[in-house]
């Protein structure tokens, strides 16, 4: 297994969030392979929080490309996004759901649910399975905590989508998914 490093995210937030698909993404006991993401720009895009939040912004600024950007939706779910920068374009990459791979009965008692496509078919429900939370927030995978990411399968099929879930900039065709993958929160 070929872990990666930081400077994966030292590069275009589309060009990560492509190719994390078929990445595992492994944290605290628990593990799943990325089958879908969505980018987000630092600037000149509505749908990420750059737009209109000043935190955002510094948090762009003054953390190190793939620090953990994790923050409340809706006031009930926390979402894991990897910080990207480096590239031409900063911004970050939105985890929206895993095919679980590791520590199964520990994402079945998190989420409390049995069935395989119920655990992480969501940015909400990976977050819940893995047990990554606001406390979370700025936490740097590569310090060698509980984190890990190993390099992508090969031969995985994508299909690109618009992003969802959101109203504004909605029709960017920035959402990565892996072909015929049951474990994606919504099929394209």
């Amino acid at each position: 297994m070929k872990i990666l490093t930081r400077e994966f995210f030292q590069r275009d937030p589309l060009i990560c969030a492509r190719e994390l698909i078929g990445c595992t993404l492994g944290f605290d006991g628990t593990a799943g392979i990325i089958v879908e993401t969505e980018a987000y720009a630092a600037k000149g895009d509505r749908a990420c929080h750059t737009w209109k939040r000043a935190g955002a912004r510094e948090f762009v600024s003054s953390h190190a490309p793939g620090t953990a950007y994790v923050y409340l939706n809706y006031g009930m779910h926390w979402l894991f996004n990897f910080l990207v920068k480096g590239g031409e374009n900063e911004g970050f990459v939105l985890i929206r759901a895993l095919e679980p791979a590791e520590g199964i009965p520990l994402m079945r008692s998190r989420r409390k649910r049995k069935q395989l496509q119920d655990l992480c078919s969501g940015p909400a429900k990976l977050t819940q399975a893995l047990g990554i939370a606001g406390r979370h927030h700025g936490c740097d995978p590569f310090a060698g905590n509980n984190w890990w990411l190993s390099k992508a399968m090969e031969g995985q099929e994508l299909i690109v989508s618009t992003r969802i879930g959101i109203t504004l900039d909605a029709d960017y065709p920035w959402r990565f998914l892996r072909k015929g993958c049951p474990f994606v929160s919504v099929p394209a």
